[in-house]
C-alpha cells in the first residue's frame, strides 16, 4: 500500500487509512467539545455520510446527540495494491468509535440511486429501528443513472450567461492558473439539475414515507451554497446554482408532503468549505484563501464538523423551533456573508496573484492546502507517515 500521497492537480489518487481515522477522531472531538443537541433524533439515515458535510453531520448527530446512524455511500475498499477511497476508511473509523459508545452504526456501500439499495435500507430500518427520525441528504456525485438503464445524466461546471475566467489553484504541481468556463447548453443545465438538484432527495422521501418508516415529527435536511456577489458568476449564477434553486424548491414541496406526520424538510445554506468538489471551481479557491484568513482573524473560523454541528444543534434541532429566512432557508453562512467580512475579502483578493498566493500576508494558502490533504488522511498531526 502506498505510504506517500499521490496528487495530480486537485485529485488525490490515494489516501492514508490511519490519517483518515485520526481526522474522524478530530471531528468527534470538535463535536464533543461543543454543546450537546438537546432534543436530538434517535435514529438517522445519512445519504452520503462517508466524507465532507455528510460525515460531519453523522458525527454531530451520533456524538453530539447519541443517535444511531445508517449511511449509504459509494466507496472503494482497499486492496494489497490500492489504498481504496478515503470514505471507505472514514466509514470504518466511524463504526469503531460509534460502537465503542454503544451506538448502532451501519454502512451500506453501493449506489444510493439504485432501487434495490433503497429496499435494503428500508428493510434494515424496519428490522432494527421500526422508523427513523431524521434523514440527511448529502450525496456528492457527478452522474446519476436514468430510469430503466437509459444512460446517465451528467453535471457540468459552467456558467449560464457569458464566459467566466477565474484563477484555479493546482496542488501538484503547485500553481495558480486562469481557467475560463464557457456557458452551458440547455441540455447541460438540465443534466446538472437532475444530478445535483432535489429530485433524488424527493424520491427517497417518497419511498420511505410509502414504506411507513418515517416517524412522527420526522425531519430531513439537505445542503446548499449561495455565496456572495464575488462567487456568483461561477457558482449560484451558473449551472450549480440552477441545481441549488431546484433543491430549495424541493424542500418546500417535501415540507408540505410531510405535514401529515408533523414532519419538516429544510435546506441549510453552508459556508464555503474546502472539499473534493470545491477545489475544482475556478475563482472559489482564491476567495477561500481570503475567507479563511479573515474568519480566523475574527475568531469565527469553523472546522467542517463544528459548522455542521452548529447547523444541527442551533438550527435544525433548536428547542425553540428552526429559524429560517424569508425563503425558509437555514442561513448558516452568516459569518461568511457579514458585510464587513465581504468588504475585507474583496480588498484581499485584489492583492492575491499567481506569484504571491502562498504568502500568508495576502491569504491563508497553507490552511487551504492542508485541509485538502487532510480530506485524504495526509498531513495529520500525530500520524507517523514513515
Amino acid at each position: 500500500m502506498n505510504k506517500i500521497k499521490i496528487v495530480k492537480g486537485v485529485v488525490a489518487a490515494n489516501c492514508h487509512p490511519e490519517g483518515c481515522k485520526a481526522i474522524v477522531q478530530q471531528q468527534i472531538n470538535d463535536v464533543k467539545n461543543s454543546s450537546p443537541i438537546k432534543n436530538a433524533p434517535k435514529n438517522v439515515l445519512v445519504l452520503g455520510g462517508s466524507s465532507g458535510l455528510g460525515l460531519a453531520s453523522r458525527i454531530s448527530l451520533a456524538f453530539g446527540g447519541g443517535a444511531n446512524t445508517l449511511n449509504v455511500s459509494y466507496e472503494r475498499p482497499s486492496t494489497e495494491k490500492d489504498s481504496g477511497t478515503a470514505g471507505f476508511h472514514n466509514n470504518l473509523a466511524f463504526q469503531k468509535f460509534a460502537k465503542e459508545e454503544g451506538l448502532i452504526a451501519e454502512d451500506f456501500i453501493g449506489d444510493a440511486f439504485n432501487a434495490d439499495m433503497r429496499e435494503k435500507v428500508i428493510n434494515f430500518i424496519r428490522d432494527n429501528f421500526g422508523q427513523i427520525d431524521c434523514l440527511v441528504y448529502s450525496l456528492a456525485t457527478g452522474v446519476r443513472p436514468k430510469p430503466n438503464g437509459d444512460g446517465k445524466w451528467k453535471s457540468v461546471l459552467k456558467t449560464t450567461g457569458t464566459p467566466f475566467t477565474g484563477n484555479f489553484i493546482s496542488f501538484e504541481p503547485e500553481a495558480m492558473v486562469p481557467v475560463t468556463l464557457e456557458p452551458a447548453t440547455d441540455e447541460e443545465i438540465e443534466g446538472t439539475v437532475k444530478v445535483m438538484g432535489g429530485e433524488d432527495w424527493h424520491e427517497w422521501i417518497d419511498v420511505l414515507k410509502t414504506a411507513g418508516v418515517l416517524a412522527p415529527g420526522f425531519k430531513t435536511i439537505a445542503y446548499s451554497y449561495i455565496g456572495s456577489d464575488i462567487t456568483y458568476p461561477v457558482y449560484f449564477g451558473g449551472t450549480l446554482g440552477k441545481a441549488k434553486e431546484h433543491l430549495h424548491a424541493t424542500a418546500d414541496t417535501l415540507d408540505s408532503k410531510l405535514s401529515d406526520i408533523n414532519g419538516h424538510a429544510y435546506v441549510a445554506v453552508c459556508k464555503a468549505i474546502v472539499s473534493k468538489a470545491s477545489v475544482f471551481i475556478p475563482g472559489l479557491s482564491t476567495y477561500v484563501l481570503a475567507l479563511i484568513k479573515e474568519l480566523k482573524a475574527r475568531g469565527e473560523d469553523e472546522t467542517t464538523a463544528q459548522h455542521m454541528h452548529r447547523i444541527i444543534n442551533e438550527f435544525l434541532y433548536n428547542p425553540n423551533g428552526t429559524p429560517t429566512d424569508e425563503q425558509r432557508l437555514i442561513r448558516a453562512d452568516n459569518f461568511e456573508l457579514n458585510p464587513e467580512v465581504q468588504n475585507k475579502i474583496k480588498e484581499m483578493i485584489k492583492q492575491i496573484t499567481p506569484t504571491n498566493y502562498k504568502d500568508p500576508n495576502v491569504g491563508d494558502y497553507e490552511s487551504y492546502r492542508k485541509e485538502f490533504y487532510q480530506i485524504n488522511g495526509f498531513e495529520v498531526d500525530g500520524v507517523d507517515y514513515n
